[in-house]
């Protein structure tokens, strides 16, 4: 059990039976009353992020998180298919776990899937990745007013906005945590 006076960010928590990692906190004392623990909480499992205030001295039971290396191998049907890169095992991860991580999965890529209290909650794209645009309208000369975008297809069969000057075969960096143009390569 942890205390709020033993908060910190990152910190894995149980709050009304479900999971949460602390994202930030701040102790505050009102003029009256006891002090208390605002804090900003992350679902560990459906991403979504609240806001709640606790009572000083309050205690919440610590969660393990643990992360592994897997290799993503093939997609069947709605589920995904990974290898353990220790022991070579296959598993096979849904497509409701994964999320929106499956937008920038492309073959042998590695990636740290999450275990909360050894069950699979999901899974940890590197921040930046290297993509082939597969579809790409050309750019129209004269069209660089300020910060012209178009949408173009990456090799993985998503749609993100680039610049006009990007072409088809252009290799580009895609920030994964937001689906945004980066850089060309």
């Amino acid at each position: 059990m942890i205390s709020t006076s033993n908060f910190k960010n990152n910190l894995n928590i149980l709050v009304d039976r479900e999971p949460y990692q602390i994202i930030w906190f701040q102790n505050h004392k009102p003029g009256k009353g006891g002090a208390v623990m605002r804090v900003k909480l992350k679902h560990l499992k459906k991403g979504s992020i609240i806001e709640r205030t606790f009572k000083s001295g309050e205690k919440f039971k610590m969660l393990t998180i643990t992360r592994q290396k897997k290799q993503f191998l093939y997609k069947e049907g709605k589920n995904y298919n990974f290898m353990d890169m220790n022991t070579y095992e296959q598993v096979t991860i849904s497509q409701e776990i994964l999320g929106e991580s499956i937008n920038f999965l492309k073959e042998n890529l590695e990636v740290d899937t999450i275990y909360l209290e050894s069950e699979l909650i999901g899974i940890e794209l590197p921040i930046i990745m290297v993509m082939t645009i597969t579809e790409a309208d050309p750019g129209i000369k004269g069209d660089s007013v300020s910060n012209m975008t178009k949408i173009a297809k990456l090799e993985t069969g998503t749609s993100i906005r680039v610049p006009l000057f990007i072409k088809e075969g252009d290799k580009i960096k895609v920030d994964t945590r937001t689906g945004e143009y980066v850089e060309r390569v």
